[in-house]
C-alpha cells in the first residue's frame, strides 16, 4: 500500500452541525467520549496500511490542525511516512478557496505529482466508519479500474442525500444520479474513491469542474472505466445534530454496532495540552450508571442513563443525564436534569435547571432544518442558570452566560438562545 497516496477531504462547512462548528471543522468536532471526527478515517488509513496521508482543510481548521499535530498518534512520523496538511492557496481573492471536492484535489495536483504513486484514495474526513482500504484498492486494481466508488444500499428514503449508481452484472456503474429527488437504486456513494493516478491527473488537467459527484464521476462513467466497491459494514455520515446523537448512541445500544476498540480506532490524546493522562472516570457512592459510555475523567455523583460522556465531565448529586452526548468539561450541578441533549465542551448546568423537557412536535423556529426530532444542543462554555427551564428542539449559542439569558431563565420548545455569538 506505500504506491497508494490517502487524501483526506475534511474543509467543508459543515453548517447542519449548527453551533458545534461555530469555532471548528466538522471533523474536528468531538465524537464518542475521547475521539473526534476524523480519527475514523485517519484510524482507517494507518491500519490499512496506507504511509503517505494529506489532509485537505478550509473551514476554521485550527482545532483539526492541532488535533493532527505531526501525526505521530497514528504512526504517520518517520523517513517513509507522514501526513500534510494543505489548506487553499493562498491568494487575492475568495476564488482562491477550494470551490469542491475535485476543485481541492487539483489545487493540489503538484503534491500529487511530487509522490510517485499508482493509485489515489480520496476519503472524507468526517463518516464514522470502520474499512480496510487494502480490499478496495485490491478490488480496483484487479477489475482495471480507472475510478472506483465505495458503495452501499441506504433507505431509500434516504437516497436524496447521495450520489446513487445502477451496475450490471461486472460491477461496473452504468448509470449515476447526484443526490436525485426520485431514485431508481438505493446504491448509494460513501465518498469514498479510488483513482488511477495517471488517470486522475488527466481528468483534473483537462477541466476546470469543482465536484466529483457532479462532474469527474459521471465523465468517468461515460468512458467506461467507472466501477464500484460494495460495502457491507457500518458507515454513518455525521452531518446532522440528529445523526450525530444516533451514532454517538449506536456506541451504547445493546449489540453495539461501532467498536472503536476492535476497529483499532485512536486518537490525539495529548491534543488538548494536558501534561497528564487524566485519572479513571470515578462513580461515588450512591450514584447509577446504565447503558453508558464515561471517558477518563468523569466524575458522577448522581445518575447516568444512556448517555456519552466525554472526560472530565462531572454529575453531582441528585443530578440526572439521561439518553444525552455531554462533551469534555461540562458540569451538571446539583438536582439539575438533562435529557435528550448534545451539548459542546465546558457547559454548565446550574442547580435544578432542566433542560431538553418538552413538546418534541415543536421544530426549532430559527433552525427548523437542523433542530425537529426533540434534541437540545447547547453552545461551548454556555452556562445554563439555576432553576432554568429549556424544553426540547431549542438552541443555546456558545458563551451565552447567566446574565444574558430572559429574566425568568426560561427557554420555550423550538426557541433560540442566540447570546453573544
Amino acid at each position: 500500500m506505500r504506491d497508494t497516496l490517502a487524501m483526506i477531504l475534511a474543509g467543508g462547512i459543515g453548517s447542519r452541525l449548527n453551533i458545534l462548528v461555530k469555532e471548528r471543522a466538522k471533523p474536528a468536532v468531538p465524537f464518542g467520549g475521547i475521539f473526534r471526527i476524523i480519527d475514523f478515517a485517519l484510524s482507517n488509513v494507518m491500519n490499512s496500511g496506507l504511509t503517505q496521508v494529506a489532509v485537505l482543510t478550509q473551514y476554521k481548521p485550527l482545532s483539526l490542525m492541532r488535533h493532527i499535530g505531526d501525526g505521530s498518534a497514528w504512526d504517520f512520523v518517520g523517513r517513509t511516512r507522514g501526513v500534510k496538511i494543505l489548506p487553499p492557496r493562498t491568494g487575492e481573492k475568495d476564488s482562491d478557496w477550494y470551490k469542491g471536492t475535485a476543485d481541492a484535489v487539483r489545487q493540489n495536483i503538484d503534491f500529487i505529482e511530487a509522490r510517485p504513486s499508482q493509485d489515489v484514495l480520496i476519503l472524507s474526513g468526517d463518516h464514522i466508519y470502520f474499512m480496510d482500504y487494502k480490499d478496495m484498492v485490491r478490488h480496483h486494481r484487479e477489475v482495471g479500474a480507472k475510478v472506483t466508488v465505495a458503495m452501499m444500499t441506504v433507505p431509500w428514503e434516504q437516497t436524496s442525500q447521495f450520489g446513487i449508481g445502477i451496475i450490471d452484472s461486472h460491477g461496473r456503474i452504468v448509470e449515476w444520479e447526484e443526490k436525485p429527488e426520485q431514485a431508481r437504486s438505493n446504491l448509494a456513494s460513501m465518498g469514498i474513491y479510488v483513482f488511477d493516478t495517471v488517470y486522475l491527473l488527466e481528468s483534473l488537467k483537462a477541466t476546470r469542474e469543482v465536484d466529483f459527484g457532479h462532474h469527474v464521476i459521471p465523465k468517468a462513467m461515460a468512458d467506461g472505466e467507472l466501477y464500484s466497491y460494495i460495502f457491507n459494514g457500518y458507515w454513518r455520515d455525521v452531518g446532522t445534530i440528529s445523526s450525530l446523537w444516533d451514532t454517538n448512541m449506536d456506541m451504547i445500544r445493546p449489540n453495539a454496532r461501532i467498536d472503536a476498540e476492535g476497529w483499532g480506532i485512536v486518537t490525539n490524546v495529548e491534543a488538548d495540552g494536558l501534561p497528564y493522562d487524566r485519572e479513571p472516570a470515578r462513580i461515588l457512592p450512591g450514584a447509577t450508571v446504565n447503558s453508558s459510555a464515561l471517558a477518563p475523567g468523569c466524575i458522577i455523583s448522581g445518575h447516568v442513563e444512556n448517555s456519552v460522556l466525554s472526560p472530565g465531565v462531572v454529575v453531582e448529586k441528585g443530578a440526572t443525564v439521561r439518553d444525552s452526548v455531554i462533551m469534555h468539561n461540562s458540569w451538571i450541578a446539583k438536582n439539575a436534569l438533562v435529557h435528550r441533549t448534545v451539548c459542546d465542551k465546558y457547559v454548565y448546568f446550574g442547580e435544578n435547571s432542566s433542560v431538553g423537557i418538552g413538546d418534541a412536535s415543536v421544530i426549532n423556529r430559527e433552525f427548523p432544518k437542523h433542530l425537529y426530532a426533540g434534541l437540545t444542543l447547547i453552545g461551548k462554555r454556555a452556562e445554563v442558570p439555576e432553576n432554568a427551564k429549556v424544553g426540547t428542539n431549542c438552541v443555546v449559542f456558545p458563551r451565552t452566560t447567566r446574565d444574558l439569558w430572559p429574566s425568568l431563565g426560561n427557554l420555550e420548545d423550538g426557541e433560540s438562545l442566540i447570546g453573544k455569538a
